[in-house]
């Protein structure tokens, strides 16, 4: 019997961690072969000493994949594609991956954003996509080298809605052997859209205000601006039949309440420095663009979106 292969695209901070949970596990089992996709410095590292993670869970902080590659095109035929990328690295890597894969292989995003499974079915329009969220506390610490702190990173998928027949116990089982915090769930639409209305509303604020999370739940102003958006994205939800409790804004703000005050966010950080590429589009362009397409306007959100795009040429 062939080996189930595992292609892991992205060694940052979610890649990193879960990838490296796969591939510790695999390299006890060989019940898996697993592949690493990784660019420049991190290729390099991770193909001569391995992916090392720094975290409580694992005495053992080094891992070695069955094979290493920097370019998608070198892969052949997998079973199972964990997508670890920036959203706007996302269409390059689907259409790379539409030369690579076959009929059968299952995509696994592992990125936070409301529109992230729409985004690859456009391009990959017939393979098992599995929409999904994730939580984790963790980052790059060094070339190859990840940093995870606090408590387990978490998983979450669903079955995909075009293909719901498709079976996933074996993905099911890869999780529980690699002793992932997961679940697996009919749909994961509500998780992933409750996890959207607060990072979508926290960043897009906090990159106007070039402020912090403490600063948007504390000031009057950045909190309006937060709840506005909020109120936005929960219309176009309820359009989409994806109902978010009736009390998710206040629900959000007690989230972020529980974050030390000053945690900035990554769209703040990118915004306000000369990062050109940035998640600016993952929250707001999907915002406008579901809103469009469900025909609920989104007026607050397109100003704060231009608002941003001004400063940003600016810096």
């Amino acid at each position: 019997m062939n080996k189930k292969r595992i292609v892991v695209i992205g060694l940052g901070g979610v890649g990193g961690y879960f990838g490296f949970k796969i591939c510790q596990h695999t390299e006890t089992t060989k019940k898996y072969m697993v592949s690493f996709i990784a660019r420049g410095k991190t290729y390099e590292i991770v193909k001569n000493k391995g992916l090392t993670l720094y975290s409580p869970e694992h005495s053992n902080s080094i891992t070695k994949p069955n094979f290493i590659y920097q370019n998608i095109l070198e892969i052949k035929d997998p079973d199972l594609v964990i997508i670890c990328v920036k959203a706007y690295d996302l269409e390059n890597v689907a259409n790379q991956l539409t030369q690579v894969i076959s009929k059968n292989t299952i995509l696994l995003p592992m990125m936070n954003g409301a529109d992230i499974y729409d985004r690859i079915r456009r391009i990959i329009p017939d393979n098992t996509i599995l929409p999904s969220c994730v939580y984790v506390a963790s980052h790059i610490k060094e070339k190859g080298i990840v940093e995870h702190k606090g408590i387990s990173g978490k998983l979450i998928f669903g079955k995909d809605p075009a293909r719901v027949y498709e079976k996933l116990d074996w993905i099911v089982d890869l999780m529980k052997d690699s002793k992932i915090n997961f679940e697996c769930k009919e749909t994961a639409l509500l998780d992933i859209w409750t996890k959207f209305i607060f990072i979508a509303s926290f960043g897009l604020v906090t990159a106007k205000y070039n402020s912090s999370i403490g600063a948007v739940g504390t000031i009057a102003k950045q909190k309006e601006a937060a709840m506005k958006i909020m109120d936005e994205i929960k219309s176009i939800a309820d359009k989409k039949e994806i109902f978010l409790p009736d009390d998710i804004i206040q629900k959000v703000f007690e989230k972020a309440a529980t974050f030390p005050p000053k945690t900035p966010t990554s769209l703040q950080l990118d915004v306000n420095s000369e990062k050109k590429q940035n998640e600016l589009e993952l929250f707001a362009g999907a915002i406008i663009n579901y809103g469009k397409a469900v025909n609920i306007p989104t007026l607050f959100t397109e100003k704060i979106f231009q608002e941003i795009k001004a400063k940003q040429h600016m810096v």
